[in-house]
């Protein structure tokens, strides 16, 4: 699955993408507002974990420009903005979900991971292209007669 993570924090970023590489996600960072924005928009990514206070354009309005726009790809909410009012603000928004920082990996992983089967688009059990045939609930790649053995990163970029 390919997830977004728009954080400014760059050491957290590169933290949360290795976090969530290590759980078998392809991961694409964004550093601010406006290039989370166009990402999202344009990389046709499984699901978002968007940092609210961001430079060029904060979560809450990236949130709520993609729910304008109908883009509907699963929004969770990663902030140290812990308030009540604060989570109720980014859920209003349009966010599917909201974890408050400091946080825990397992956590973070098994949330998306929620978003992400809620969210899902139908597909068939076993993908085919051609002679390749790849099975995303066993993890598996063939092509022809012969198996394929990837990364978790080449397997969910392929998937």
């Amino acid at each position: 699955m390919r997830v977004l993570v728009v954080e400014d924090e760059r050491r957290l970023a590169a933290a949360v993408k290795r976090g969530l590489e290590a759980s078998g996600f392809a991961v694409d960072v964004a550093c601010d507002g406006v290039t989370g924005l166009h990402m999202a928009r344009e990389g046709g990514y499984d699901g978002v974990v968007l940092d609210i206070m961001l430079p060029g354009l904060s979560g809450y309005k990236v949130c709520a420009q993609l729910r304008a726009e109908e883009n509907w790809v699963p929004v969770l909410i990663l902030s140290a903005k812990d308030g009540e009012y604060d989570q109720a603000d980014g859920l209003d928004l349009g966010a599917d979900d909201y974890l408050t920082k400091p946080f825990s990996y397992v956590v973070l992983a098994a949330r998306l991971r929620a978003l992400l089967r809620r969210g899902a688009r139908p597909r068939p059990a076993v993908l085919v292209a051609g002679d390749l045939h790849l099975d995303p609930a066993a993890r598996t790649v063939r092509r022809a007669d012969a198996d394929i053995e990837l990364t978790a990163r080449e397997f969910a970029l392929l998937e």
